[in-house]
């Protein structure tokens, strides 16, 4: 099979195009013919060597073939699988499995994997385990969003900030929206009432404090996050530095101390959860926001552009 190997760190042009066997799926495991792959912000992580990713690779990616999102048709199922089977549309997620989506062949857990309804496009589709979960469960299940909350969500533009500003408006928040002027469109379709040019604003010294922060780049402390949440508000990291990463985690250990309350999003796999956005979708309560399909051919310029950071929206990657 074809895949794209990375072959070191640096940046896309560690990636080649190599001929590879075919993986076989282990007893729970599912191979996938893999139709589409979305390219998201780890995948540009594990190829530049970022230090968390150094921690697991010090002298070379730990991961063969990058790509973690997948959608695409079951090819064999091993020997303890049962609820599903050779021929079925799926999709999810890679990254518990050693990952491997930018190939025509993937293995990965069955847990991991939910069947595709026949509505939802294999492109749609490979967007929602990572970015689509990662703003999803940022809104419901870790920032607890509940209607008339004012929510503030910090690289708003990109793929996970899609869908948090769209879950949050589903559950009648207000949101105020931050990242790169040139997003401020983008972040208008995805329904944000407010926004910011992260460039120009430190979100945290404006009058306003808010019921949730959800923060995908945080590189501030924490004492500037707990200025900007009102009393009883959740700030919640969803990415960024590792010395805040670090202080995040010792912060969160004292929750049970302080009326506001600092997360980590421990973001999970959840068919319940995929489901219930695989749903939004089609019923076009969530709109999946594609900035640019690439041929399989063109997979290092996908990967080049989220790591350009020119996206807006989602980048996907065609492989049959």
């Amino acid at each position: 099979m074809r895949a794209f190997v990375c072959t070191g760190y640096g940046g896309s042009q560690q990636l080649k195009l190599q001929e590879l066997e075919k993986p076989t799926p282990k007893s729970d495991e599912i191979l996938v013919r893999v139709k589409a792959v979305s390219v998201n912000s780890w995948d540009w992580d594990i190829i530049k060597g970022a230090p968390i990713i150094r921690m697991v690779g010090p002298f070379r990616p730990p991961y063969k073939v990058l790509g973690a999102d997948i959608s695409g048709v079951v090819e064999a199922v091993g020997a303890n699988v049962h609820d599903i089977g050779v021929g079925e549309e799926v999709f999810g997620d890679l990254s518990d499995s050693r990952w491997g989506g930018m190939a025509e062949y993937a293995t990965g857990k069955a847990e991991h994997f939910t069947i595709k309804p026949k509505k939802l496009s294999f492109e749609d589709a490979c967007c929602l385990p990572q970015a689509g979960l990662l703003g999803f469960q940022g809104i419901r299940t870790f920032g607890e969003v509940k209607k008339g909350d004012k929510i503030l969500i910090n690289g708003a533009g990109g793929g996970a900030g899609m869908f948090a500003i769209q879950t949050a408006k589903l559950d009648g928040a207000e949101v105020w929206a931050v990242d790169r002027a040139d997003k401020f469109d983008a972040m208008r379709k995805f329904g944000a009432d407010h926004m910011f040019d992260y460039k120009a604003t430190n979100y945290t010294k404006l009058d306003q404090q808010f019921d949730v922060i959800i923060d995908a780049v945080a590189h501030r402390s924490i004492k500037s996050y707990r200025r900007a949440l009102a009393v009883d508000g959740r700030f919640v990291m969803m990415g960024g530095k590792l010395p805040t990463i670090l202080g995040t985690f010792l912060a969160s250990r004292k929750n049970d101390s302080n009326t506001q309350k600092i997360k980590i999003l421990m973001w999970s796999v959840d068919k319940d959860d995929l489901d219930s956005l695989a749903k939004l979708v089609i019923e076009d309560k969530i709109k999946v926001h594609i900035h640019k399909i690439f041929d399989f051919e063109h997979t290092p310029e996908a990967v080049q552009m989220v790591g350009d950071q020119d996206a807006l929206g989602k980048v996907i990657i065609r492989v049959s």
